[in-house]
């Protein structure tokens, strides 16, 4: 077994690794990074864009079946399911080979490959053939898709996200579990493509919404459309010919039973954190496995050991991974000099239709931080002028600011354009707008952010009358 040296060793190529790595050589560093698994970024292989290049195809379905609304009548709809996946894989591979040209363009002797664990604070073992010796680490191990045991049981048809896109062609039917982003992206998409679709929840919960006033928006626009089942828990899952039998439950504890193709668990991701010898670095962790680290700087504790992207579980998002890595590198050259990196507002965008954003401090934040002293503006798409030219006015923006200073402090969304507007809002929060200077800009007409307008305008009403006591948090508990 040979052995390495180097100053700073990076654990996972993925966007965090790779902009750790970069970050480290930056800072004048000798850096290694190490891979075990192939290049390409979850992102670009099998996250934001070959489930986007899926999105774009449903879009397109559909706006041939609502052309008609419009007096356009385009014929009979005919979805070729084999070259729709087959334009997802080849776009997908042209994304990835981006990536993997990056990765190709670092020198050799800085990339290792294999599965790495930590022997000690400072020293890795990398599958049986390397020990790495190095001074300062960044984890960047990124996360996998939760598939419950007792579902994987029945065999190669229940799946993840990541399966999705290596299909050939689109199934007949699925059953998607969960009503987080990936499931009702893929679940919507899927429908709008001709697949009969269910989708399980074992809650209320649409996407990343905490506020009640936009999730009950969010659920009667999803219902409008999806056959969703909230508040009902998949119990039970057994091969049935070529495909699945599939129970569940609701609260009443009345079960059905329903055969699909497929099931997809989109139940969330795990940090891939389990099989590093974390144990044998002597970082402390939460009961997730996961280092406690500072979310500023990323380091773990005090240690030379620093934590980035989806391993630490904190904004799971390739913008955040890419803002971590940088941190994560940057103080791992620069160790023990650690200083607070840019930790920019925070932003959620959901691609499904309607379309879901949340920006800067969410509703169920607000009613920790700033119980009775925060105020809420709203404004509904449903008679908004250009939202109803383009016939998509269904959705809810609320928006929230602080008593007394007017600073505008985030807001939550379903509604059309909702990509757009929560970027316009993400950086009012990051500039520390009140509400007052944010009315002050132009507004064009005819716009969606009219509709922005309308609800700062009763956001500042609300705040120049502050009742004495009351509090908007009408329910702060988690959601169902």
């Amino acid at each position: 077994m040979r052995t390495l040296r180097t100053e700073v060793a990076v654990i996972g190529a993925g966007t965090a690794g790779m902009t750790g790595y970069r970050a480290a050589k930056a800072g004048g560093k000798q850096a290694l990074l190490i891979e075990s698994n192939v290049y390409g970024t979850t992102c670009a292989r099998v996250g934001c864009m070959p489930s986007k290049l899926l999105i774009s195809a449903a879009d397109a379905a559909h706006m041939l079946h609502a052309a008609a609304d419009f007096g356009v009548h385009a014929g009979d709809v005919r979805i070729d399911g084999k070259a729709v996946m087959a334009r997802v894989g080849s776009e997908r591979d042209r994304f990835v080979g981006f990536v993997v040209e990056s990765v190709d363009a670092y020198p050799a002797e800085d990339k290792l490959h294999g599965h790495a664990r930590f022997l000690s604070p400072t020293r890795l073992q990398i599958d049986d053939h390397t020990l790495v010796e190095a001074e300062r680490f960044v984890i960047a191990t990124g996360s996998t898709p939760i598939v419950p045991d007792e579902w994987r049981a029945a065999g190669s048809r229940v799946i993840h996200s990541d399966a999705v896109f290596d299909w050939e062609d689109l199934p007949q039917s699925v059953a998607v579990a969960g009503t987080g982003v990936i499931g009702l992206e893929l679940g919507q998409s899927l429908h709008r493509l001709g697949v009969r679709v269910t989708i399980f929840g074992r809650g209320g919960s649409v996407a990343q919404l905490s506020d009640p006033a936009v999730l009950d928006v969010a659920r009667s626009a999803m219902l409008d459309e999806l056959d969703v089942r909230f508040k009902t828990r998949v119990v039970k899952v057994e091969p049935h010919g070529d495909g699945l039998a599939i129970t569940s439950e609701d609260t009443n504890g009345d079960q059905q039973a329903e055969h699909f193709d497929y099931l997809l668990s989109a139940v969330g991701r795990r940090p891939n954190v389990h099989q590093l010898g974390l144990e044998n670095t002597g970082l402390q962790r939460d009961h997730h496995g996961i280092p406690l680290f500072d979310p500023q700087t990323m380091q773990c504790g005090d240690s030379a050991i620093f934590i980035a992207g989806d391993a630490n579980n904190d904004r799971p998002q390739l913008p955040e991974a890419a803002d971590h890595g940088r941190i994560a590198g940057e103080n791992a050259a620069r160790y023990p000099d650690v200083q607070p990196g840019l930790r920019r507002t925070p932003l959620a965008i959901s691609f499904t239709e309607p379309q879901i954003a949340t920006m800067g401090a969410s509703y169920s934040e607000l009613c920790v931080t700033h119980p009775g002293r925060f105020a809420v503006g709203k404004v509904s798409f449903e008679n908004q002028g250009r939202s109803r030219v383009m016939l998509q006015n269904k959705g809810l923006l609320r928006v929230y600011a602080e008593y007394q200073s007017g600073r505008f402090l985030g807001a939550e969304m379903i509604g059309p354009r909702a990509e757009n507007i929560g970027h316009l809002l993400a950086w009012a929060v990051q500039a520390g707008l009140t509400v007052d200077a944010m009315l002050d800009m132009p507004f064009y007409h005819p716009v969606v952010e009219e509709g922005v307008r309308t609800a700062l305008r009763d956001l500042a009403h609300h705040l120049k009358n502050a009742p004495v006591h009351d509090c908007p948090c009408v329910d702060c508990t988690p959601g169902p």
